[in-house]
């Protein structure tokens, strides 16, 4: 109930911004060239149904969004579950990757005071730099180089991805309790088995939540960077041809579908995160 109020309430804004923002031109452009006599009903109608209105309805959209799926097939650049596997791929890639930094950096900052120093200030002074500006540093870096197509995407979600998973594993793997690591000590146990049968356990309730924003942040870093590369296939390139052409119902049909892609990404991780919790439960 609390959820289907909450959407309720988003598409009643949602048709009364459709209904602000295109009458205008809905007088302009449709009812006032025609000569005749109109009302608030005929305006709404028109508002809500324009070719291209500064914000499309609801209805517009599920049908552009619908259209797209059934009306082309599964590999043509007009069906958006092709532009959803092309954004996947280097979201996933870049995921994978910036999990992969992010649990060494935190690893390394947690046993060595000098690398606590010297990274994580830069690690900090990192995300400040927006993702805007330095897409096409690192397309035109790696372009030189010779890497193309998903790489330079994959690097740039890595870029998002990273941060969260290095913090919350920071503050993850410093939990446990002095007197659990001094136990572990004078039983002998190597840093190597603290960290495998005490810090790493301890860090899994930290690790996860920041594993469901990185996922998040990882999809926009791809959408980021399929902009600049005028590429012709994913979700970013496809908001990028609709502005061109100025077919805001497309632009939207896209942004839902990045955000379904989005939540079930994030859905897949909090399925992992519950299989590992309930492994490693009795461990936490």
């Amino acid at each position: 109930m609390p959820i289907a109020t909450v959407l309720l309430g988003v598409l009643l804004l949602w048709i009364a911004g459709a209904v602000w923002l295109n009458a205008p031109g809905a007088i302009e452009r449709v009812l006032s060239p025609r000569g005749t006599a109109w009302g608030w009903t005929e305006l709404v109608q028109t508002t809500l149904s324009m070719q291209r209105p500064v914000l499309p309805s609801p209805q517009q959209v599920a049908v552009d969004f619908w259209s797209s799926l059934v009306d082309w097939p599964v590999d043509s650049p007009r069906n958006l579950l092709y532009h959803v596997a092309v954004t996947a791929q280097s979201s996933l890639l870049g995921f994978a990757m910036g999990t992969v930094l992010g649990l060494l950096l935190s690893a390394g900052i947690v046993h060595s005071r000098t690398l606590d120093r010297a990274l994580m200030p830069w690690i900090v002074a990192s995300q400040t730099i927006p993702v805007l500006a330095i897409a096409p540093i690192v397309l035109v870096l790696l372009g030189s180089l010779g890497f193309s197509g998903v790489w330079p995407k994959a690097v740039i979600a890595m870029y998002l991805c990273f941060f969260p998973v290095t913090v919350a594993m920071v503050q993850g793997l410093r939990s446990p309790q002095q007197i659990d690591t001094e136990l572990l000590y004078t039983y002998a146990a190597s840093r190597w088995q603290a960290f495998w049968l005490l810090r790493l356990p301890a860090a899994l309730p930290f690790l996860f939540p920041a594993l469901r924003v990185g996922i998040a942040a990882s999809l926009v870093g791809a959408m980021v960077a399929e902009l600049p590369t005028g590429a012709q296939a994913g979700l970013g390139a496809k908001l990028l041809l609709g502005s061109y052409y100025g077919n805001t119902v497309a632009i939207w049909s896209a942004l839902l579908m990045s955000a379904l892609l989005g939540l079930a990404l994030t859905a897949a991780v909090l399925g992992v995160e519950r299989l590992v919790l309930r492994r490693f439960g009795g461990r936490v």
